[in-house]
């Protein structure tokens, strides 16, 4: 049996992934990431969240765009609420909920200007 993965290992071949895919192909899904990662269950979704939560610290401390941002719920255009909640906490969106689409907006916009 293959041993699972910890966030830790994972968030590095996650920001690789990010950062090489071709612009038109972003954003994608947690689905695909963990896919594109080779992860097998149990907990691939939560395993790519935990990545994408270490990505978002350590963006966050050095300055750069969340490139977390990069990935979406399948269910719509938008980062899973855990993206918005951490965001918050890092001081890097603001606290009120209706603000949280316009604040992605400008964030992806800022991630995508970083990629070119």
């Amino acid at each position: 049996m293959t041993p699972v993965m910890h966030a830790p290992d994972l968030a590095p071949r996650l920001r690789t992934l990010l950062e090489q895919l071709p612009d038109d192909a972003v954003p994608i899904t947690y689905q695909q990431a963990a896919e594109a990662l080779g992860l097998t269950p149990p907990r691939t979704i939560q395993r790519v969240a935990l990545a994408l939560e270490a990505l978002m610290r350590e963006d966050v401390a050095a300055g750069r765009p969340l490139v977390a941002a990069l990935v979406v719920s399948r269910r719509g255009d938008l980062p899973r609420e855990g993206f918005f909640e951490l965001a918050v906490a890092l001081g890097r969106f603001p606290a009120d909920p209706a603000r949280h689409e316009a604040a992605y907006r400008q964030e992806l916009v800022r991630v995508m200007a970083l990629r070119g």
